[in-house]
């Protein structure tokens, strides 16, 4: 077993991102380098996160990680570009200051693990989080303070919008070498407090197309791609960042609306075509238009990542009243009572002229359940050593 003295132990949450404007496709593949900049919003950790715990000890003999309880293949590239860009800042953070640096060897190797509280590769960017949970924990068992945007790009592009709470932009940058590709806060958690999220989750499997593979077939083939990236978004994402400073709702909604329609546009424009949508997303799209249609304003948004799952924004005061039409739209069967998750929802009725205005055939169970949540601060570094994921072996911990 590792002495205590030889072993330093962190760990770490990190948040989802959802994007309002969209990334997809990279101008390189192996710095991950997007096409265009790109803009989020950071998910509260109460409803959804990602907790990793990083050792290092001199007593390891070989870097190890574990995902949500299963030993995975350490050797993956992504994994290795984080593990050496972070100990690249190691050194290069040790050779500018020796003295303010805890006096343990870069040659120690590393044990991580990590779990979340939602499902995986099921199009609630997964890999965001635990890219970013990743680079976050690495960071401090390794002692590096400089900016990370490059160490959880390198995992996965998006993961770099999770080192931020509140707004956040990627900015594509446009040097060879990636430095000036980096994250950026727009405003802050708290900067927009009536805002909300309801994530529908539609299926928990994992999608057929991954987006590494789809972002490459729709760079080669889509035209579409290409005008998007350079025609749209940057004019997009500068009135979407006005929008978020003005907190103008209407704004927001709609341009979080177009850009998710000419993001799956593209998908569609790529040869052979991707489709991440199914059914139930179409009908819940349909839903939203005929609810804003009835209320003559946008009240909700929807807006859809690489999978089925619709993550729709509102202000506080339309919730209930948006859950009640979903619930109305596609009645749960069994798990009434567990439909809504996270943040509180109080019940609300419909007026017949509501459910007329919706004009929809129940679905019922389309939707499997809610999860209600808010913007959100970014990666917290959890004190209570119990929190640990890992043991003072480095093994993970037995399941309670």
């Amino acid at each position: 077993m590792a002495s205590e003295k030889s072993l330093v132990a962190v760990t770490c949450t990190a948040p989802v991102n959802i994007a309002v404007i969209k990334y997809w496709g990279k101008r390189d593949e192996e710095l991950i380098l997007p096409i265009n900049s790109s803009l989020s919003v950071t998910l509260h950790q109460d409803q959804l996160k990602t907790t990793t715990t990083a050792v290092i000890s001199k007593d390891f003999t070989k870097d190890q990680i574990w995902l949500n309880g299963r030993e995975e293949d350490v050797g993956q590239p992504r994994i290795q570009a984080c593990l050496r860009e972070i100990r690249r800042l190691a050194r290069k953070r040790r050779s500018a200051d020796d003295k303010d640096t805890p006096p343990l060897s870069l040659s120690y190797k590393v044990h991580v693990a990590s779990v979340n509280n939602f499902p995986t590769a099921a199009g609630l960017a997964s890999s965001a989080a635990g890219y970013a949970c990743l680079a976050y924990a690495l960071a401090q068992v390794y002692g590096v303070e400089s900016d990370l945007s490059e160490v959880a790009r390198r995992g996965s592009g998006s993961a770099c919008r999770s080192l931020y709470g509140g707004f956040v932009e990627w900015q594509m940058g446009e040097r060879a070498d990636g430095k000036d590709s980096i994250a950026r806060q727009v405003a802050p958690e708290l900067h927009w407090p009536e805002l909300r999220v309801l994530i529908l989750v539609v299926s928990a499997e994992k999608k057929s197309t991954g987006s590494t593979v789809g972002m490459q077939t729709s760079v080669k083939t889509s035209p579409l791609l290409r005008f998007r990236a350079e025609a749209v978004v940057p004019a997009r994402l500068a009135e979407m960042i006005c929008c978020i400073k003005e907190r103008d709702f209407q704004g927001f909604g709609q341009l979080t609306m177009k850009d998710s329609n000419q993001f799956h546009a593209t998908c569609l424009d790529t040869y052979p075509p991707i489709s991440y949508l199914n059914d139930i997303s179409r009908r819940i799209i349909h839903l939203v238009h005929c609810f804003n249609t009835y209320h003559g304003q946008t009240k909700v948004a929807y807006t859809f990542d690489a999978g089925p799952n619709a993550v729709i924004f509102t202000l506080d005061d339309t919730v209930a009243e948006f859950v009640a039409a979903v619930r109305h739209s596609f009645p749960p069967e069994s798990n009434g009572d567990k439909f809504v998750k996270g943040l509180p929802v109080k019940p609300a009725l419909l007026s017949d002229e509501l459910k007329a205005a919706l004009s929809v055939d129940p679905t019922p169970s389309g939707i499997k359940y809610i999860i209600a949540t808010q913007v959100g601060p970014g990666p917290q570094i959890l004190d209570d050593p119990h929190a640990h994921l890992l043991g003072p072996d480095g093994l993970p911990k037995p399941v309670a």
